[in-house]
């Protein structure tokens, strides 16, 4: 829920203990969390991009029309709700090795949350300079870990120990994964716009 925000920024701890004792399905978490959270880089970079405008390097401005900056959006939007699932695999996949199995909806549910904080850095979008948005990512990522570090052993139950090595794998991958969001990003709200509403 996004109840679960503040909690999860201000004291993390205790809030992935009342996240697990919740019991929540994949299916909630989505209606309930991920939908609506998934949904701030968006409608930010959609103001953005079609008021402020951007640019990279030294190019001209790129300023989208409404029409433009829909399309990309929903592309951009179906891609970090593919990407939370994605993640949730990763996570479940790394941890079968370990005493503790925690099942897929388990997983999924804990990439959802630990995401939160790339959500909430998606706001500086509404302004998009490039080196902004790098840098509130950048702290969002650095959050993330936390979480992630945090909710290994409250929300999956692996140990510090073991969860250390699920901790910098999934901290990998998900580097990987968010380099290829912010690319597409680029390519969708800078380039692909007008390819993908077919006005040329």
């Amino acid at each position: 829920m996004l109840a679960h925000v503040w909690g999860l920024m201000a004291h993390p701890n205790r809030e992935w203990k009342q996240i697990q004792s919740e019991r929540e399905t994949v299916t909630h978490l989505y209606a309930h969390h991920v939908l609506l959270m998934a949904a701030v880089p968006v409608i930010c970079a959609f103001i953005g991009t079609t008021t402020v405008g951007w640019r990279i390097g030294d190019t001209r401005l790129i300023l989208l029309s409404p029409l433009d900056a829909l399309g990309a959006g929903i592309a951009f939007y179906i891609t970090i709700l593919a990407a939370v699932g994605l993640m949730g695999n990763v996570i479940y996949w790394l941890a079968r090795r370990y005493s503790s199995h925690p099942d897929r909806r388990c997983c999924i549910i804990f990439a959802g949350y630990v995401a939160t904080p790339m959500f909430l850095a998606g706001l500086v979008a509404v302004y998009p300079l490039v080196w902004l948005c790098l840098l509130a990512g950048t702290i969002g990522l650095c959050y993330s870990a936390y979480l992630l570090y945090l909710g290994i052993p409250a929300f999956l139950g692996i140990s510090h120990e073991e969860g250390f090595i699920v901790t910098g794998s999934t901290l990998g991958i998900g580097v990987l994964v968010l380099e290829v969001l912010l690319g597409m990003t680029v390519l969708l709200w800078g380039y692909g716009a007008r390819w993908l509403t077919g006005s040329v």
